[in-house]
């Protein structure tokens, strides 16, 4: 069946998103490719970056006119640090399910912080990510398994089902599955009860970048 435009434009960003991180995880370490793998980072937030700005305009739920207010954007920053906090305590083994499908250590063969690398994996995860995993795992998913009309679906009327089912997948997603589910649900609650796609978007990038900034401060690079 035909991918319906307003679902394509949500889903093929997402998709190429997962096919250059499939091709970063298979790529070889010692750059037998002939550059540093860890480059394909950037290449994805570029290329994933100007499909979606191509499409900005049909992301309806992305427009000035829905932009979250002061109390909703405090929630968000809220939800977002509470998130984070989770994420880096709920690590333990049996909170893990398989493995990263692409590491990044951006450090060189001395210790050094490749500074270029890191600026490019901090920019996409605090940027892209969440705009990009937001219009796919919220706006879209989890409204159109309540119906295939998913743009005519009311994101404050969603069902439970729903929101259970697209934070299912959306764990699927990540290695730490316990920490997942509980961002997932967030967020899900986030839009449901905003009806604003923003106020997780803001969340999300706030998880993120904090996290971000937490993992080059202490150099756990398993968490990026």
């Amino acid at each position: 069946m035909r991918l319906k435009r307003a679902a394509a434009v949500r889903v093929l960003p997402f998709a190429l998103f997962m096919v250059l991180l499939a091709i970063r995880g298979a790529a070889p370490p010692d750059g037998v490719w002939g550059f540093d793998p860890r480059w394909i980072y950037a290449l994805t937030v570029l290329a994933v970056g100007a499909l979606m700005w191509r499409w900005r305009r049909e992301y309806g739920e992305l427009s000035r006119q829905l932009a979250p207010d002061a109390r909703e954007l405090l929630l968000a920053v809220g939800v977002g640090v509470a998130v984070f906090a989770l994420w880096i305590t709920l690590d333990a083994p049996w909170m893990r399910w398989g493995a990263p499908v692409a590491t990044f250590i951006p450090v060189g063969g001395n210790g050094e912080l490749l500074w270029p690398r890191i600026a490019a994996r901090w920019v996409g995860a605090a940027l892209l990510v969440p705009v990009m995993e937001e219009l796919f795992w919220r706006s879209f998913v989890m409204r159109w398994i309540d119906s295939a009309r998913f743009e005519a679906v009311d994101p404050r009327q969603v069902s439970a089902k729903a929101v259970v089912l697209s934070t299912f997948l959306f764990m699927l997603a990540h290695t730490l599955w316990l920490a997942a589910i509980l961002a997932g649900l967030a967020y899900a609650w986030l839009y449901r009860r905003t009806g604003r796609l923003w106020v997780p978007v803001v969340a999300h990038a706030v998880t993120n970048g904090v996290l971000g900034a937490w993992v080059i401060a202490t150099g756990q690079w398993a968490f990026w």
